[in-house]
C-alpha cells in the first residue's frame, strides 16, 4: 500500500532554505519517493496552515522511513529543520 509524507512549514530563514529542495531531491528516487505536490503558497480554506504544503508518495511507510533514516536525508535534514516551523508526517494511502 503507498505510503505519503505530509509536510507543512512556514519557512523562516529562506537564504539557507534555498539549498534544501535541490539538495533532497535527489535523495528520494532510491527510496521510491516520488514529490506529488510542493505549494509554496498553500491556500487555507479551514484551521491554520502554514504557507508550504509538500507531499511525497513512497511505495509503502518502511519506505518513507527508511528514506527519513537514511545518510543521505540525514545529511541534507538541517537545511529545513533549522531554516522552518511546521511539521512532517507519514501516513498510509488507501489500497
Amino acid at each position: 500500500m503507498p505510503a505519503y509524507l505530509i509536510a507543512n512549514y512556514t519557512i523562516t530563514n529562506p537564504d539557507a532554505y534555498a539549498e534544501y529542495p535541490p539538495a533532497v531531491a535527489p535523495t528520494l528516487e532510491p527510496f521510491g519517493g516520488e514529490l506529488v505536490i510542493a505549494d509554496f503558497a498553500s491556500e487555507a480554506i479551514e484551521g491554520s496552515p502554514a504557507p508550504v504544503s509538500i507531499v511525497v508518495k513512497f511505495p509503502d511507510k518502511q519506505s518513507a522511513k527508511d528514506w527519513y533514516h537514511s545518510d543521505a536525508y540525514q545529511a541534507v535534514i538541517g537545511l529545513r529543520t533549522d531554516n522552518t516551523e511546521g511539521f512532517l508526517v507519514f501516513v498510509d494511502g488507501v489500497g
